[in-house]
């Protein structure tokens, strides 16, 4: 029991740290690749991509590798949770499967964008980050904060709270995917709020690590 209390405990630790290293690459990503001018005109549009290349390529690497990092601790959660063989469980792994594809949709349009030939290559490539934003409020967000606030609340890896905030995310980017459906180019107050998950993530993968000497084995963790 105690070496299984010890192995539990790493494996939260090390998952928590995965989290945090996921989150820290996103707000470097987003804090380093800030985005074109409003409204920047194909010329304007090519020439912020010669100037800030750099910037976008690294950028776009840890927009990829962060997101990774942060499903394999919504991955541990389920495990740790008892719920890999639960419809909830396999439908966390749906949603984190379908917002990888999203980011990494989106992310390969940063890239695109930096092509100087042709020369609408740019002006295209911002308008289809613009359409893969919407996906990520449309399906990419709910569908996995919701079967995952579902898992968080049939079991005690976190406390009840993550559970219900996480289906509160849930609801929230699915009404502004709604709301926003008909807007080509979501407003900025509207993607920002796409940041609030990272506080959630980073707050789950803080508390997990908190609790990991709390935690006998994932058998005892199940409620239900």
């Amino acid at each position: 029991m105690e070496l299984r209390s010890t192995s539990t405990r790493r494996f939260c630790i090390l998952s928590g740290l995965s989290g945090v290293a996921g989150v820290t690459m996103l707000i470097v990503s987003f804090a380093i690749n800030s985005g074109p001018p409003p409204d920047p005109g194909s010329a304007e549009l090519l020439k912020f991509g010669q100037q800030h290349s750099a910037s976008i390529l690294w950028g776009a690497w840890l927009q990829a590798v962060g997101p990774v990092l942060i499903v394999l601790l919504a991955f541990a959660l389920v495990h740790l949770a008892g719920a890999t063989q639960k419809l909830s469980g396999w439908m966390t792994f749906f949603g984190a499967t379908v917002l990888m594809m999203v980011s990494l949709i989106e992310i390969t349009f940063y890239i695109g964008a930096l092509n100087p030939e042709p020369a609408v290559m740019p002006s295209i490539s911002l308008r289809l980050i613009y359409s893969a934003q919407h996906l990520y409020f449309v399906v990419a967000a709910p569908s996995l904060f919701l079967p995952l606030g579902i898992v968080l609340l049939s079991s005690q890896v976190l406390p009840r709270v993550f559970g219900y905030l996480a289906l509160f995310l849930a609801a929230s980017f699915s009404v502004l995917g709604i709301r926003f459906m008909l807007t080509m180019t979501l407003p900025a107050p509207v993607t920002a709020f796409a940041g609030v998950q990272a506080l959630w993530w980073l707050a789950a993968a803080i508390t997990l690590m908190v609790r990991s000497n709390k935690l006998p084995d994932a058998a005892a963790l199940i409620t239900s």
